[in-house]
């Protein structure tokens, strides 16, 4: 079994994977490494990284690293569960430089679309914290939401009216705790 992953932890992964990198990279931390390293929660079960470009020596140094840490990693990011508008990359926020590692948080609003879409309690609960240490405004998710709309035909498994209702009950809920 593998142990929660605290803020010490997301820090030796980042550090551990630099000093593999033989190459400039980018590694974008998304959901629970991003709330951990930012402070709104203490703990996640997994790291979710996108990484470009993909690198078979770093692939291969995040298989290890998942058992020498003995922390659950996952290639994984918004993009692969809704669409998400070019220019993330400019959006996302950097983290530090590990090795030949530009490291960085993808996409704020990208990843609350995903959380909202998803719907996940603690998903919501991660939403309201990115609103309210503005990473994320409700002004924003409208508007990307609204960019991504019309191409969520590319993703059947959202229903749109449902993420819709989702992105509705998101932002009344931001309201009502402001």
């Amino acid at each position: 079994m593998r142990e929660v992953v605290d803020s010490d932890r997301v820090e030796r992964f980042l550090r551990e994977l630099g000093r593999e990198g033989r190459a400039p990279g980018r590694i974008y931390l998304t959901g629970g490494g991003t709330a951990v390293l930012i402070g709104w929660r203490q703990t996640t079960v997994d790291l979710d990284v996108k990484l470009v470009p993909e690198d078979d020596r770093l692939l291969r140094a995040i298989a290890r690293l998942k058992d020498t840490l003995s922390t659950n990693v996952e290639m994984a990011s918004p993009d692969q569960f809704i669409p998400v508008p070019p220019g993330w990359e400019d959006r996302s926020v950097f983290i530090g430089r590990y090795g030949g590692l530009d490291c960085f948080h993808f996409d704020p609003t990208a990843q609350a679309l995903a959380k909202i879409e998803r719907g996940h309690p603690r998903d919501l609960d991660d939403v309201q914290a990115m609103i309210e240490r503005g990473y994320v405004t409700v002004e924003g998710l409208e508007r990307t939401f609204a960019a991504i709309e019309p191409e969520l035909f590319r993703y059947p498994a959202i229903d749109p009216a449902s993420f819709r209702k989702r992105l509705q009950r998101a932002v009344a809920r931001a309201s009502q705790e402001s």
